[in-house]
């Protein structure tokens, strides 16, 4: 796994969170859980991250995205991805794209 060790137990608190029944419910409204099929590895991932509707779709804003990797996996063509927490889980079409100052972007087209 890439980054500190310290990402995990961040990553942890915040799956915690989502799944206490007072506050999982407002942290629901810009955290979900992401599930998807490595594109190298094969193997199904499971990661927290932030996100905001828009309009129609679901953005996911990559922080410090040179030390993390899952969104490469969306890069291109994209792929499948399912957003564990939003609506009770829904599954969707993900795009990752980086702008000119290094900034990276998923959307999420929601099936």
């Amino acid at each position: 796994m890439f980054g500190s060790p310290l990402v995990g137990v961040v990553n942890r608190l915040f799956v915690g969170l989502l799944g206490a029944p007072v506050l999982g419910r407002f942290a629901r409204r810009g955290l979900t859980r992401i599930r998807y099929v490595g594109r190298r590895s094969g193997r199904t991932v499971e990661t927290p991250v932030g996100y905001r509707r828009a309009g129609d779709e679901i953005v996911i804003n990559v922080l410090a995205p040179d030390k993390k990797v899952w969104w490469r996996n969306f890069t291109g063509d994209g792929g499948p991805i399912t957003l564990l927490d939003v609506d009770g889980g829904r599954a969707g079409y993900a795009v990752a794209h980086r702008d000119a100052r290094g900034r990276v972007e998923v959307r999420v087209r929601l099936g």
